[in-house]
């Protein structure tokens, strides 16, 4: 791989990043904050490709020059002349050391970005991991003055499994999130919650209980309406806090724009 190819990959590279920036592929891998840094790291990457090309025209450009300086130096030493600038040829060109091959490997994750887009993580993920759902430092009014509040998984799940319900005053809430069914075909709404990036998403996970379709189907997203239920138990992989919603009624909804949940216990 010679500089040429290397500024190419280092370009491609770049404008994927960018493209992945700039609409919402980069959601399956990174939360929401990181778009900034995403975008800054493939204008640099971008940025630094384009130099590389013009940095080697620029001293190919002074190599013939050159060349051509020491042809018309003399006709008395061109022998001489011709044979300092082979030797130059052959010490920039004839002994230099190519960049190793492994380096094409480069194009494995570009072409993984490019070609690939995984699916947000679901319903087996969250059943074999255990709920990261941890106390929260405070927990102040519910959004809005009537009619259902909307919250997150995690916003109700604090407030039902730390607060014992107190701070949901009563109020009818609305929560999304995808469905998971445990071997007893309990039914879960779930949420996947990033710190940083997908590889580290953990499940937080609300029980349901009450108004129930007849028919689940786990990874489905659901918009759950209902109030709060009392109940909770011990997630069997980490024995988390599990808390319960009880449904009033059960809308599908489309797959959101960012699947994970990014509202860790403020």
């Amino acid at each position: 791989m010679n500089r040429h190819s290397q500024a190419a990959v280092m370009f491609l590279l770049g404008a994927a990043l960018l493209h992945a920036g700039s609409t919402g592929l980069y959601l399956r891998y990174v939360k929401a904050g990181l778009q900034p840094l995403l975008l800054a790291s493939g204008a640099v990457l971008s940025v630094g490709a384009l130099a590389t090309v013009w940095y080697e025209r620029r001293r190919h450009r002074t190599r013939q020059q050159t060349h051509e300086g020491h042809v018309h130096e003399g006709h008395a030493h061109e022998s001489d002349a011709h044979e300092g600038v082979a030797g130059e040829g052959d010490a920039h060109g004839g002994h230099a050391h190519p960049e190793p091959r492994v380096s094409w490997l480069l194009l494995l994750p570009l072409l993984a970005l490019i070609l690939v887009a995984p699916p947000a993580l679901g319903s087996y993920s969250a059943l074999r991991s255990g709920t990261a759902l941890q106390k929260p430092y405070g927990l102040g009014p519910l959004p809005g003055s009537s009619g259902p509040a909307q919250l997150s998984v995690v916003d109700y799940a604090s407030r039902a499994a730390y607060g014992n319900g107190r701070s949901l005053g009563g109020r009818t809430v609305r929560v999304t999130g995808f469905l998971a069914l445990d071997g007893s075909g309990q039914p879960y709404l779930v949420r996947m919650a990033l710190n940083c990036c997908a590889a580290d998403a953990q499940p937080v996970k609300i029980g349901l209980t009450g108004q129930l379709p007849p028919v689940l189907r786990p990874d489905a997203w659901l918009e759950v309406t209902g109030t709060y239920a009392s109940r909770l138990e011990r997630d069997p992989v980490n024995g988390g806090p599990i808390p319960y919603l009880r449904v009033g009624s059960v809308r599908p909804v489309p797959v959101p724009h960012d699947p994970y949940d990014e509202t860790w216990n403020n």
